[in-house]
């Protein structure tokens, strides 16, 4: 089977799939050297950038590029064919051997490179799926989907509120319904507030000095809540990367913002930076109306629960984020929240569709 010294796969990966890898696989395999370029057009809801990134976090030993092209495709026309070769050639300016593709249109874009064609799969035998069916239906082809795309793609809903407020119990009950619905939904995680396991070691470490040591003797400092808000978001991201297309969170990084306040008073830029970095779809603000109040040992904030659930409601109101308020018992909660996730799943996925083609 012919080497190549410098092969090239090119595509929109939008988004990338199970396919795309096996072509990018199977095209290393024949090169000394491949490039990967992502072509993304100006329409198209998912940024160029993330593509990159998820295909050089798959492929770590390939050389992956990004470039906008805005020409939309017709294998008929040689002026498009130009246009599109405008951009193939600024993005990847050196000599290609062989171009890689499952598509008709493979021959003549290896005529254009003066490189051989070489088509992989274009029947789609080893793995049936397109970007077509993935944006058409996010969950039907997640195990097509590596790792950080799923992450990318998975809807988001996280369960905040003030202490003793049943954001566990909500959270923990969504995580159950959802992998109850069984398949790929079986793998749906639960993220847990990161900020209690930390309390619970600040106590664990003042009680090793001084044995006789509670709740009230621990003390935060504004310094303690980056770390809180950075580790909640590596936890999701992991738990996001092994799920389903839907993650629960028992509070974020956003909610650390508030919880800084409470202990410390003020705000940190620092936290709310970290807050921002990690997109989530849909807030459960628990109201503490109706809930008795249940002192665990990590907790003495009864008196603050309507302060803490106005703050929340404030800032989630002021950040434009997209929440709804969970109020009555634990049943009338869960049946409110899982028919919220119901109506984001039907319509998280709304891809813009990308520019025409003709073949």
């Amino acid at each position: 089977m012919k080497r190549y010294e410098h092969g090239l796969v090119l595509g929109k990966f939008y988004p990338p799939h199970a396919g795309h890898h096996h072509l990018v696989r199977t095209a290393q395999d024949r090169c000394e050297r491949l490039t990967v370029l992502v072509c993304a057009a100006s329409v198209e809801s998912i940024p160029l950038a993330d593509r990159v990134a998820w295909m050089r976090e798959v492929h770590p030993d390939v050389t992956v590029v990004g470039a906008v092209d805005d020409t939309h495709m017709d294998v008929n026309d040689p002026a498009v064919w130009d246009a599109h070769m405008a951009v193939f050639t600024a993005a990847v300016p050196e000599r290609v051997d062989a171009v890689f593709t499952s598509e008709a249109y493979g021959e003549e874009l290896g005529r254009r490179f003066g490189a051989d064609s070489v088509l992989v799969d274009p029947d789609r035998t080893l793995f049936p799926v397109s970007g077509t069916a993935v944006r058409a239906d996010p969950a039907d082809c997640w195990d097509f989907l590596q790792p950080p795309v799923r992450a990318g793609l998975a809807c988001r809903v996280v369960v905040l509120g003030a202490e003793s407020t049943g954001t566990t119990t909500l959270a923990r009950a969504l995580a159950a319904h959802y992998r109850a619905r069984g398949g790929v939904w079986a793998r749906t995680g639960y993220v847990a507030e990161y900020g209690r396991e930390y309390s619970e070691e600040k106590l664990a470490a003042l009680r090793a000095r001084w044995p006789g040591a509670a709740w009230e003797d621990v003390t935060f400092t504004t310094d303690d809540f980056p770390l809180i808000a950075a580790t909640q978001n590596d936890r999701e991201e992991a738990a996001a990367r092994a799920g389903s297309p839907v993650l629960f969170c028992d509070t974020d990084s956003f909610a650390t913002t508030v919880w800084h306040e409470r202990y410390v008073g003020g705000r940190n830029p620092l936290v709310e930076e970290i807050a921002d970095r990690v997109d989530h779809d849909l807030w459960l603000l628990t109201d503490h109306e109706g809930v008795a109040f249940e002192d665990d040992g990590l907790r003495d904030g009864e008196e603050l629960r309507p302060w803490m659930t106005d703050r929340f409601r404030a800032e989630l109101t002021r950040t434009g984020r997209r929440f709804i308020e969970m109020t009555g018992p634990p049943e009338a909660r869960l049946t409110a929240a899982v028919a919220a996730v119901d109506e984001l799943l039907a319509t998280a996925w709304d891809f813009a569709a990308p520019l025409p083609e003709k073949r």
